[in-house]
């Protein structure tokens, strides 16, 4: 049915609850699975106008929100390699969540994109909006989502 499938991680407790999903999906059917988590760049146009960050202390910051994205595509390749499926971690730079999300599934020729909703409901969604509903209504290929 599915020869590849990306599985994109926020490290939730609900995207953990998509990530188990994606595994079993995908040792079923026989699946390779692409893990991916995007990772933010440093938001420095916040600080216009106020202190000034130094380069270095932004390289530090961004290293380690890049390790710790590391370590969890890592853990899935390894709950992947526990249930018999092939995993390749993949980690995103990119502001953009959702279009990281589509760019990488296109990359890899996955056939099924795996994701959590985020579950706001009312203003919050409103307000923040949701890269789950970007993927959804921008993604050429299906989409599972997981609450």
């Amino acid at each position: 049915m599915y020869k590849r499938i990306l599985i994109a991680t926020d490290g939730s407790p609900l995207s953990n609850i998509a990530v188990k999903h994606g595994l079993s999906l995908a040792e079923l059917s026989g699946a390779t699975v692409i893990a991916l988590k995007v990772v933010p760049r440093y938001p420095r146009s916040y600080f216009e106008g106020g202190m000034p960050v130094d380069m270095t202390d932004v390289k530090r910051i961004e290293a380690q929100w890049g390790n710790a994205a590391q370590a969890m595509v890592d853990k899935i390749k390894a709950q992947g390699a526990e249930q018999g499926v092939a995993v390749k971690a993949v980690i995103a730079k990119s502001d953009l969540v959702a279009e990281a999300v589509i760019s990488a599934a296109k990359k890899h020729k996955c056939d099924l994109i795996v994701m959590a909703s985020h579950g706001r409901k009312g203003i919050k969604r409103l307000l923040l909006g949701s890269e789950t509903q970007h993927v959804l209504t921008h993604s050429h290929i299906p989409v599972l989502v997981l609450r």
